[in-house]
């Protein structure tokens, strides 16, 4: 079997967003706990930047060994190529996780791998307005619609706006938005280098940037790595390596909408994980409402024309 009927067929296909989908659900609770464990109080906001910057780079080193010494590819990416790497490494890593790191820090793990979800719902909206073939539909805008729908329960205890915090969901909303626009990006990419080298650089570059704003939080206090923090970050850096390599390969080879419907198990494996390994969350009506209609919407809107008779 060559790579791209690995990539392709079932239950290969399957197996390998499975294990992509579940690893990035990990996150959530891996985050907070870590958190935690580093003793990163609410205000530490360089502190965050600097474990995320430690864990992409770690992540990008495993991914330039792997992808040079496994898969035998060049890393050799072309002039033409860096400044492309470099802008999308700001945004996909750089930004998009200075966001996302800060925005977990002031919510629960669950709310944060639900609202997670919205990633999906954008990127159908952008690619709507991007490619000719990719256009809005009733599947669609009933799948937005619940989805949205779910994102609005997680925020649902005694009042929305009570439960809503900007620099919390309101963070993690704008990390989606950035992580949807980059996902077309690198699909367009994708037609030019391989996904592995397009991960790998990326991160690199994102992750230089997260350093270099935190390298006074780096050099004055420090991170105080505990065994537990030490093994959590290790198994941060191998789940973003393995997860986006993945994906982005998966990207490569298929039409997002026939994998995206996987992406529902990233908000539903998040939450469960948070419930068990996160002491103090568990699961309410509420969110147990929101991760079926979060889950129901990005299924509706991968759900082919046959099956709904339009």
């Amino acid at each position: 079997m060559d790579r791209d009927e690995l990539f392709t067929r079932e239950p290969f296909r399957f197996i390998l967003s499975l294990i992509s989908c579940v690893l990035w659900g990990s996150a959530f609770p891996v985050l907070k706990i870590s958190y935690v464990e580093l003793n990163l109080g609410a205000g530490d906001v360089l502190g965050r930047i600097a474990l995320g910057g430690i864990r992409f780079f770690l992540a990008s080193l495993l991914l330039f060994l792997f992808t040079s010494l496994v898969f035998k590819n060049s890393l050799n990416i072309g002039s033409k190529n860096i400044f492309k790497l470099f802008m999308l490494g700001i945004f996909q890593t750089g930004l998009l996780y200075i966001l996302f790191y800060n925005g977990i820090a002031n919510t629960t793990g669950m709310k944060s791998s639900i609202i997670g979800a919205l990633e999906t719902f954008f990127t159908i909206i952008i690619a709507h307005f991007v490619y000719n073939d990719d256009k809005i539909d009733r599947n669609k805008t009933l799948g937005i619609v619940l989805g949205f729908t779910g994102i609005i329960l997680t925020n649902w205890g005694q009042g929305f706006n009570s439960e809503f915090s900007f620099w919390g969901e309101g963070l993690l909303i704008i990390s989606s938005l950035i992580g949807s626009v980059s996902a077309i990006y690198v699909k367009k990419l994708c037609k030019e280098l391989h996904p592995f080298v397009i991960t790998s650089y990326q991160m690199f570059f994102g992750s230089i940037l997260m350093l270099a704003i935190s390298m006074g939080r780096l050099t004055g206090e420090g991170l105080n790595f505990t065994p537990k923090a030490t093994g959590l970050l290790i198994y941060s850096a191998f789940l973003s390596a393995v997860s986006f390599a993945i994906w982005y390969t998966l990207l490569k080879y298929n039409k997002a909408g026939e994998i995206s419907m996987f992406r529902f198990i990233i908000p539903v494996s998040g939450a469960l994980l948070s419930a068990i390994f996160i002491p103090g969350e568990s699961l309410t009506i509420m969110l147990l409402a929101a991760l079926i209609l979060v889950s129901a919407g990005i299924v509706v809107v991968n759900r082919k024309k046959d099956e709904t008779g339009q």
